[in-house]
């Protein structure tokens, strides 16, 4: 037969004291920086590793204007079952780098030195900024219905 227990006693809480408050000043919006000359742009072959363009297939560059490196960029050969065996393309910028347009520099670049006809882009539909930076180096949305957006490039034909 189960006995039964006494309930338990609660502590007296204690009063929360107010939470301080910061005297860090609020976080700025997004800072307009001055664009750079997208011919300053220069991607610098790299080694990469497995999970960043050291493997098969895939390509790995670091992001540099003058002599400063700014970031750096990949491409991996990945699998999905909508696209299948496709090239993936990946950007990393310095903070200090981001809103100068050199994202959509280095995305043409990047799909142009690789040698693919095409080239996907996957990303976070809440970033914009890759979004804008991938359309303007003549990457398109494809609506496949997934979380995250898809986006493709395409080699022009040469004439």
């Amino acid at each position: 037969m189960a006995t039964k227990r006494k309930p338990a006693k609660r502590k007296a809480q204690t009063p929360r004291r107010p939470r301080r408050k910061s005297s860090a000043p609020p976080p700025e919006p997004h800072i307009k920086r001055e664009p750079v000359d997208p011919n300053e742009v220069q991607l610098v072959r790299g080694k990469g590793t497995e999970k960043s363009g050291g493997g098969s297939g895939g390509h790995y560059w670091h992001i540099e204007i003058g002599n400063k490196r700014v970031g750096n960029i990949f491409i991996n050969i990945i699998e999905c079952e909508l696209y299948g065996e496709h090239p993936s393309v990946q950007i990393h910028l310095n903070k200090d780098q981001r809103g100068k347009q050199i994202g959509r520099v280095a995305y043409r670049l990047a799909c142009e030195e690789s040698g693919y006809d095409k080239v996907y882009a996957h990303m976070r539909k809440s970033n914009l900024a890759s979004r804008r930076a991938a359309e303007e180096a003549g990457f398109k949305a494809l609506d496949d219905k997934r979380i995250q957006l898809t986006m493709l490039w395409e080699r022009r034909a040469q004439n």
